[in-house]
């Protein structure tokens, strides 16, 4: 397409917004200097080499995740942001790292595995050569029949999961169509949750057998445990094995490999064929300090009777530990500090203060969020607020990967929508025009919208995200897309200038109602 279509297509959209432009002034020379700032002369892929591969792998409490913390806040520094600091937001539990991993089968003959020790899980104390054995439980009382058969053995419970050819492609952008449906009132297209009464009962009931057999497996004297959570072509998703509690109880090792590495340990198993595997981990827990930190920075309001009012911006810093949290989430923080270095390059003045938060403890439950929030604007359990909840003018997060931005969700505020639609009117070349009332969910967001501020996570390209790298041993520098990143740091750091420039804070919805009384 050539550019006059391309000032014709944007004109015709603008042109759609209609009132909501006229409603909602926008500077438009500002947003062309934050363009090219943002465009042209980015630091984004720089900031996230830092957060990845120098800094390597981020699980909260662990020194991965100091290390980044500790970059990003004098990084902020150096550009010229203000107060850069970490704040705790409460007790966290034991950090945990890996120092030594390795796997292999040594019989029926010799190949290396691919596998990662299962987060808080201890190491092996050496190195282990034994025989693996296959146990199939499908109710607790099944497990007796393994009674005396576990000692010194590495364990696999049977798995029935099956891999399959691959007939699209594992990356891919929202379509037109698909853009279209979003905007569309969630009464009209949003399904009943999958989640029944009928598949929590099951859930629990699944994960109550997998402890007993945890426990189990560790009386019996077994030296570790081998599972997968899926993945294929090398990949492999991770997780915890144990509690990070200061006091969690002792558990066995274990590591998560590849499905194919794991399928064939258990063919052969199921084929009576004996398998000898021999494996060493070494993992160090932390336990000096069990405090959990974010890291906050500002550039300082201007306007005497706004100054004191704050537009937050974040994006969780934590990672988990199979690789370096690329895509989940250094790229939302690499676009969320590059917002902030492209207002401060541009020496803005901001009416209300802006305030960036480096969030960790997400990937346990959003806790550092949510102990920032608890701490300065209020508890949800009670809704008894603070004075600080009054001057907060919203809060944006980005956490779905490293695709460009292509709109926003409203999270049920509807009275936002003319505001949005002006901001983001400018940003239509680049593709970010939807604009939805829907709500969605499992981040840092929440924690602000739980009170009832107005908080709001991007709609973004999943790219290959839930397919490759979301929580695997994949998330590497490799998956970022610069020309994304360098488009979504352009679109939040306007977003934020007009929040902090607007005359009124945001709409916000009604407050809800205390969590205890729910």
């Amino acid at each position: 397409m050539n550019k006059r279509s391309l000032l014709l297509l944007a004109l015709g959209l603008q042109l759609s917004a209609g009132a909501y432009a006229q409603q909602e002034p926008v500077n438009l020379d500002m947003v062309h200097r934050i363009k090219a700032e943002g465009l042209k002369n980015s630091k984004v892929m720089e900031t996230a080499f830092y957060l990845t591969d120098v800094s390597g792998p981020r699980l909260t409490g662990s020194p991965g995740l100091l290390r980044a913390e500790e970059w990003a806040k004098d990084q902020l520094t150096s550009w010229g942001l203000k107060n850069a600091h970490l704040e705790a937001w409460g007790d966290f539990g034991k950090g945990w790292e890996i120092e030594k991993s390795y796997i292999a089968m040594t019989a029926p003959y010799y190949q290396p595995l691919i596998a990662t020790p299962k987060a808080w899980t201890p190491g092996t104390n050496g190195a282990v050569k034994a025989k693996a054995v296959l146990v199939k439980i499908t109710k607790e009382e099944d497990l007796q029949q393994y009674k005396g058969q576990l000692k010194g053995k590495i364990v696999l419970t049977d798995n029935t999961t099956e891999l399959k050819p691959h007939f699209e492609a594992d990356a891919k952008r929202y379509t037109e169509a698909e853009l279209q449906e979003m905007t569309k009132s969630p009464e009209a297209t949003t399904s009943a949750s999958t989640w029944t009464p009928e598949r929590i009962a099951e859930y629990r009931a699944r994960l109550a057998l997998l402890n007993k057999a945890t426990e189990f497996f560790k009386a019996e004297g077994a030296a570790a445990v081998l599972s997968t959570r899926g993945g294929d072509n090398g990949t492999h998703r991770t997780s915890n094995g144990a509690s990070y509690a200061a006091d969690a109880q002792p558990v066995l090792p274990e590591l998560e490999m590849g499905t194919e590495d794991y399928l064939r340990l258990v063919r052969l198993l199921k084929a009576d064929k004996p398998v000898e595997l021999e494996l060493e981990t070494q993992t160090k827990f932390f336990t000096n300090d069990t405090k959990g930190y974010n890291v906050i920075a500002e550039i300082p309001g201007t306007d005497k009777k706004l100054k004191d009012e704050v537009v937050m911006l974040g994006g969780h810093i934590d990672s988990w530990h199979a690789a370096t949290g690329a895509t989940d989430n250094a790229a939302g923080v690499a676009v969320m500090m590059e917002a902030v270095r492209i207002l401060q390059t541009m020496g803005v003045k901001p009416r209300r203060t802006i305030r960036i938060a480096l969030w960790s403890g997400e990937e346990q439950g959003l806790h550092g969020s949510r102990g920032y929030v608890k701490q300065h604007f209020g508890d949800p359990a009670t809704m008894k607020l603070t004075k600080e909840h009054e001057k907060l003018a919203a809060y944006y997060n980005l956490d779905n990967g490293t695709g460009k931005i292509r709109g926003i969700y409203l999270q049920g505020n509807d009275a936002v929508r003319p505001t949005m639609a002006a901001w983001l009117a400018p940003f239509y070349d680049l593709d970010a025009a939807t604009i939805t009332i829907r709500n969605t969910g499992g981040t840092d967001h929440l924690a602000f919208d739980a009170v009832g501020l107005p908080g709001f996570q991007f709609i973004q390209d999943e790219l290959d995200y839930d397919t490759r790298t979301h929580h695997t041993n994949q998330d590497t520098f490799e998956r970022l897309q610069a020309d994304d990143l360098k488009q979504a740091a352009t679109i939040v750091a306007s977003l934020v200038y007009n929040t902090a420039m607007r005359d009124k804070k945001l709409p916000r919805k009604p407050l809800p109602q205390p969590k205890e009384n729910l």
